[in-house]
């Protein structure tokens, strides 16, 4: 067994196991997956982070482990050669070292903080914190509802509030703009920032309406008056809008395609069937106005339409559809996904067209209609063990499995396509295990995009972790299969050793 320290005048937690023996490390290597150890010279050296550690060990409890091995005393100073570590070499006689599942990781280099350490053992592969950023400094860091509520009260300057999430792209973007504003603008105005993306700050987003990250607010005297939403902005641009702070102007709308100057026929279900029945030869692409894909799609198809329309000999016509308004059609054409093209030939549907997204492709098919390569099956259509969820079934689904790892997914990511064998594997490995599921959503489906929405998901793959359907964190961890066996089983033997426990204490 380990032993535990409690060493040199100091009573530590008995959660930092302390190490001496080369055979007792490699069982800890080998049995736990997320270790921090701490060499010293002496035990004299290292009290100050033992004592540092003691707090950090309580808050990772289940999560981590921490270790110390002091290089100080015969036994030791063997296990410390044979690590190749040399903690005399090092300035306050002391070295961090990380080790994951069963071997070196990295040497801990962020700040020697409470804060830093536990959000490191939480998420070992995660972003360094925002405060941790010496660029970060004059940016007021804000970790609870009690700090922001006070900041509020006693803050006179006019004070702009970035609400953001970790994990979230838009937000690092944004980042180094709002930290040099924060700095030229020190002691007029006060740059604040917030990570409100952990569940304990519902009642926050819900008070601030934050919808999606980041969600900047601007007050006055502790009273919340607009919005700013120019993510792009520079450190210039945010101190002209603090000069004159007002509420974001409506954006004008998107003027519908079909309401645009070009020779795509724009049908709808009223004119749909006549239309199709009068042509002999058409391709219908079915669209959506918020679709990236068919935005990109749309000028080929275009001049596609434009060759065809000038051709005496025209070998079809091209037509479009709204799906979102004309839903009737979509229902009845089982359009799932955008864009989806459908040809057509005397009134009949013949054939889906995947691969048809160029002006050449679509008039060299046109010229020699057949039907296209039969396509891969979709992940869903094959037999796996993953559990496919739609947004009607989705909390009470997960309600049924003490842990379940969603994967959010959209069929034409590629991070996405290389990651689904990786995840499909990990399902097979702990398909007899009845408390556990790996799941996923096509967040690319229509009757799926709220659910993907509320449940944060803003780019593709998002993974996110629940226990008995309660969401309890985003993994971010690997995306290959020993990352996601490696997730799971450490949550599992989590879950044997509390049984264990309540054994012991019967």
């Amino acid at each position: 067994a380990f032993l535990l320290a409690f060493g040199y005048s100091l009573k530590l937690s008995p959660l930092i196991e302390k190490i001496s023996d080369h055979k007792d490390f490699k069982k800890l290597l080998r049995t736990r997956n997320n270790i921090l150890v701490l060499y010293s010279k002496s035990a004299a050296a290292a009290e100050s982070s033992l004592r540092l550690l003691s707090s950090v060990a309580q808050e990772v409890k289940g999560r981590g482990t921490i270790s110390w091995i002091d290089c100080g005393d015969t036994e030791s100073r063997k296990l410390c050669k044979k690590m190749k570590v040399d903690p005399d070499s090092k300035e306050k006689g002391v070295e961090l070292l990380h080790y994951k599942d069963g071997a070196f990781h990295t040497e801990y280099n962020r700040a020697v903080t409470l804060k830093s350490m536990v959000a490191f053992l939480k998420d070992p592969e995660g972003a360094p914190l925002w405060e941790e950023d010496p660029e970060a400094k004059d940016i007021v860091h804000v970790d609870s509802e009690k700090e922001l509520r006070r900041l509020l009260k006693k803050e006179d300057k006019p004070l702009l509030m970035m609400f953001y999430a970790p994990w979230c792209g838009v937000c690092k973007r944004m980042m180094p703009s709002y930290q040099q504003a924060a700095t030229e603008l020190k002691g007029k105005y006060v740059l604040a920032g917030m990570n409100v993306y952990p569940a304990e700050f519902e009642r926050i987003r819900e008070e601030y309406n934050v919808r999606g990250y980041p969600t900047i607010c601007y007050f006055e005297k502790g009273k919340f008056l607009f919005h700013f939403e120019n993510f792009g902005a520079t450190a210039a641009d945010i101190a002209e809008w603090l000069k004159n702070p007002q509420a974001p102007q409506p954006q004008a709308p998107e003027i519908p395609w079909a309401d645009e100057e070009n020779v795509v026929y724009h049908l709808t279900d009223e004119d749909f069937d006549k239309f199709i029945k009068d042509h002999s030869s058409v391709l219908v692409m079915f669209h959506a106005p918020w679709c990236g894909h068919c935005k990109k799609m749309k000028p080929e198809y275009e001049k596609a339409a434009e060759f065809l329309h000038a051709t005496s000999d025209s070998p079809g016509v091209l037509a479009a559809v709204d799906a979102t308004v004309n839903k009737a059609l979509a229902e009845r054409y089982h359009i799932s996904g955008f864009p989806t093209v459908k040809y057509f030939k005397d009134g009949e549907e013949k054939y889906t067209l995947p691969h048809l997204r160029t002006k050449k492709k679509i008039i060299d098919w046109l010229q020699n209609p057949e039907a296209p390569p039969p396509p891969e099956p979709s992940w869903e259509e094959k037999q796996t063990s993953v559990i496919h969820l739609a947004g009607e079934d989705f909390r009470e689904s997960l309600k049924k499995k003490k842990h379940t790892l969603v994967m959010f997914y959209a069929p034409w990511c590629p991070h996405c396509k290389n990651a689904i064998p990786h995840f499909t594997t990990a399902a097979e490995v702990f398909k007899e295990d009845r408390k556990i599921a790996y799941a996923a959503v096509d967040c690319a489906k229509d009757q799926n995009h709220d659910l993907c929405k509320q449940e944060g998901v803003d780019g593709y793959p998002t993974f996110n972790y629940y226990n008995y359907g309660k969401f309890v964190e985003k993994y971010t961890g690997e995306r290959g299969e020993s990352g996601f066996t490696t997730f799971m089983r450490t949550l599992r033997e989590r879950d044997h050793e509390r049984v264990g426990k309540k054994k012991d204490e019967l």
